[in-house]
């Protein structure tokens, strides 16, 4: 039975998205004019935050996991084809959150939770790239600065490197997998049908509502956005072949909106 790929959004989505034979995708080096905006132009005064975890020692599973948790979001969309349920984060400590772009989809509406203990608030999508698969979302912090993911280098990513990915598989938020990276150089397709290039390949357990959320490297540090999964015929869970978007592209993406980019992040792509 030949393989497939699939998106990894909410159960409801999912079969939606599959109905209307939608597809993932998007050039890691976006033209500008690709990146449609929702709202103003984000402007960022403040640094990206660097979160506690670029301050711990590279070390197991449970430091990794401290040290990002509380940068994870639980994301909610009322779409046109329904509620849809994702994962993201946090990249900047004003507010600005990453996320898939078929998590949001059309939505008129958008909630986060914000970290295992966070409560529901209402978001902005600030802006989407249907080609890269990326939305960028901003919520209010009241003047306080949340803890942010940096972004590592993509591009010194490499096979058997240990990794952990945070998100809401099935709803069932905060939860932590991992695994190694399976390849590096992939190519899938965005929303788009356009190529997302350099995409990393790995074996850690991703399910629907995986979508959006962080794949970290052993320091912390975000190295894609988990985005598809490969199965076998009508199967919708974890086979072990997942693909994440690289962080390079998230980079890229951001600058084009102005926004800051954590310290460690590469000023071009791979």
């Amino acid at each position: 039975m030949s393989m497939s790929t699939k998106i990894l959004a909410s159960i409801a989505a999912l079969a939606a998205a599959t109905a209307a034979g939608a597809v993932l995708g998007g050039a890691l080096d976006e033209a500008p004019s690709e990146v449609r905006t929702m709202a103003q132009p984000l402007h960022v005064e403040q640094p990206v935050a660097t979160p506690a975890a670029t301050t711990a020692q590279t070390g197991s599973a449970r430091t990794v996991y401290d040290g990002a948790k509380q940068s994870v979001v639980f994301i909610g969309a009322e779409t046109s084809q329904g509620e849809a349920t994702g994962s993201g984060f946090v990249v900047s400590g004003d507010g600005l959150i990453v996320t898939n772009a078929h998590v949001v989809g059309d939505a008129a509406q958008v909630t986060v939770r914000i970290g295992p203990d966070g409560t529901e608030q209402y978001a902005d999508v600030l802006a989407t790239s249907p080609g890269s698969d990326i939305a960028m979302l901003r919520v209010e912090t009241g003047g306080k600065q949340l803890p942010a993911l940096t972004l590592a280098d993509s591009s010194a990513v490499g096979v058997g490197d240990e990794v952990f990915a945070i998100g809401s598989p099935f709803g069932l938020e905060q939860t932590l997998t991992s695994g190694i990276v399976s390849a590096t150089g992939r190519t899938i397709q965005g929303l788009d049908g356009s190529p997302i290039e350099g995409v990393i390949q790995t074996d850690a357990a991703l399910n629907p509502g995986n979508s959006g959320g962080p794949l970290l490297n052993s320091s912390g540090q975000l190295i894609g956005v988990n985005s598809q999964i490969a199965s076998s015929g009508q199967s919708a869970g974890n086979v072990g072949i997942g693909f994440a978007v690289p962080s390079n592209t998230v980079g890229n993406l951001l600058r084009q909106i102005g926004a800051a980019v954590a310290p460690g992040a590469p000023g071009d792509s791979a």
